[in-house]
């Protein structure tokens, strides 16, 4: 007989929580749960995410969706006694849910679909270790829908194209395009990579996807690959995301045991097999040139462009590189088509975006936006506007390799090209607040630093230039003439935007020249 629980709770499992101590909490929660009145009316699971970051330990209790947070081993008792046997909520644990938030910032919460998540969709809901609850949220029915019905490879193609889905790693590519390219290649060997490497600072939206929802990224895996004729994927992970490597090698485990990868899948005769590559680190590596490089045992720098990875890429072979928030995309395309997809967004950039926020807000976390949402509404709404009774300064949109913007870009809707005609990029979506309380200069120092030291070295603009730019950066401090400085570093700047060899050195002219701009007389 089925048991019917008063109470779930969704404890949040990541490598925060883990570092805080979240196992012993549960494990001393569900014992101290047995011994109370509560007793076989709560259920327990573990789950991915639901967003919250920098919260502590936090779990959301349902009925109710409540969330508390910033939890102890000490605050077990009074939410057993208080809420599970009483039903009354313990307020001081808890944080202030989203809608209230909105409202509170004077944002309409009907104008924002706080729902409308595709990639996170189940994080934070599932076990993310359980292969059955995929399935039960039609997990692997994208695929085998394609290989049931004997779909063609260019019709798959098609429904990409059509959706207007483009990258998510932050060159913002159309997918459909890329895909078809490596379609038409002649070989007898493709493979699919899927970028998990994330190294831009600010950015952890790919390691949560990858620790909610692991088999939503190895169904996109297998989609790419039936669609352009591949037969082997590799998951290229930086190799500090431990939870996320251990996630995947279970989920990989699971698909392999339900036949779902490997020979012949469905009785289709279409095969494929997924590994995983640890990577050591090198922020370069997110480039997918130099990725190639590491993935076949030599140092990762970047490779001369073209040819390009769709036709000679890993082992000289036709190789698909798509990032990891990306790949989460297919399968819900696939599912429910292109037009869908299109309801959410702007015309030009349908779909959703995971941002990250953090920085000077109350609230830091991971949230699943459509596509021409404004930073306004993400720092006030979603973030809960800038903490500690501070005022906003500047947001660095996109990553370090991004602009790092004033108060005037606030309402500007956020999609790759709408950011571009503001001399910046989206990047990978992160968003860095930056309260009245930086210097700028020294945040710009920062930055630069963080350049100087991932520079591959093997081009001289960026060798060269990420450690001179470091040096002018500091001459500033005691220059009488920091006008010429400021101008050479614009100038060298863009030099290294038109010479550099990879994306590495090509992106300072966005933070040195912004900054620049923006706040000149300040640094």
């Amino acid at each position: 007989m089925m048991n019917i629980y008063t109470y779930y709770i969704l404890l949040n499992i990541d490598d925060v929580t883990l570092a805080e101590g979240v196992k012993e909490f549960e494990e001393i929660f569900k014992k101290k749960l047995a011994d109370s009145e509560a007793k076989g009316k709560v259920k327990v699971l573990e789950t991915g995410t639901p967003g919250i970051k920098g919260a502590g330990i936090s779990m959301i209790v349902y009925p109710g969706n409540v969330h508390y947070a910033h939890l102890s081993v000490s605050d077990i008792d009074e939410i057993i006694e208080e809420h599970l046997v009483k039903g009354r909520v313990v307020s001081r644990l808890t944080i202030e849910p989203v809608a209230e938030r909105l409202e509170s910032s004077g944002l309409n919460p009907q104008d924002i679909k706080l729902q409308d998540r595709i990639v996170l969709s189940e994080s934070g809901v599932i076990d993310p270790e359980n292969i059955t609850e995929y399935f039960a949220v039609q997990g692997y029915e994208a695929i085998g829908s394609i290989l049931e019905n004997k779909l063609p490879d260019i019709d798959v193609i098609e429904i990409i194209k059509n959706s207007g889905l483009k990258g998510r790693g932050g060159a913002g590519f159309p997918t459909g395009i890329k895909w078809d390219f490596t379609r038409k290649a002649a070989a007898e060997k493709k493979f699919i990579i899927c970028n998990a490497d994330e190294g831009e600072p600010g950015t952890f939206k790919d390691r949560l996807i990858l620790e909610g929802n692991p088999h939503l990224v190895i169904e996109g895996m297998l989609i790419a690959g039936y669609a352009v004729g591949a037969s082997e994927g590799y998951i290229y992970i930086r190799g500090e995301y431990d939870l996320s490597i251990r996630r995947m090698e279970k989920a990989l485990a699971q698909a392999y045991e339900y036949n779902l990868l490997g020979k012949n899948l469905f009785g289709s005769g279409f095969s494929f097999d997924i590994k995983i590559k640890k990577g050591a680190g090198a922020y370069v590596c997110g480039e997918e040139t130099a990725l190639i490089e590491s993935m076949e045992g030599k140092r990762g720098n970047p490779r001369l462009k073209p040819p390009f990875p769709g036709t000679h890429g890993l082992w000289g072979y036709p190789t698909i590189i798509n990032n990891v928030e990306t790949l989460a995309n297919i399968a819900p395309i696939i599912l429910h088509g292109a037009a869908w997809f299109r309801s959410f967004g702007t015309e030009k950039c349908p779909g959703t975006k995971v941002f990250t926020i953090l920085g000077d807000v109350r609230y830091t976390g991971v949230v699943e936006l459509p596509m021409g949402i404004t930073l306004r509404e993400i720092i006030y709404g979603f973030g809960g506007g800038i903490k500690e009774n501070r005022s906003f300064k500047a947001v660095h949109l996109g990553g370090s390799a991004g602009a790092v913007f004033d108060e005037s870009i606030l309402d500007v809707p956020l999609d790759y090209d709408t950011v571009k005609e503001h001399g910046g990029m989206l990047g990978s979506g992160a968003v860095l607040v930056l309260s009245n309380t930086v210097n700028m200069r020294d945040y710009l120092e920062n930055v630069l630093l963080f350049f100087k030291h991932e520079s591959c070295g093997k081009c001289v603009p960026c060798r060269v230039g990420t450690a001179r730019l470091l040096d002018m950066s500091k001459e500033l401090i005691a220059s009488k003439d920091k006008d010429t400085i400021l101008s050479a570093m614009d100038k060298l700047s863009e030099t290294m935007f038109k010479t550099s060899f990879c994306p590495l050195g090509q992106s300072l002219k966005f933070p040195v020249q912004s900054i620049n701009r923006y706040f000149h007389d300040e640094i």
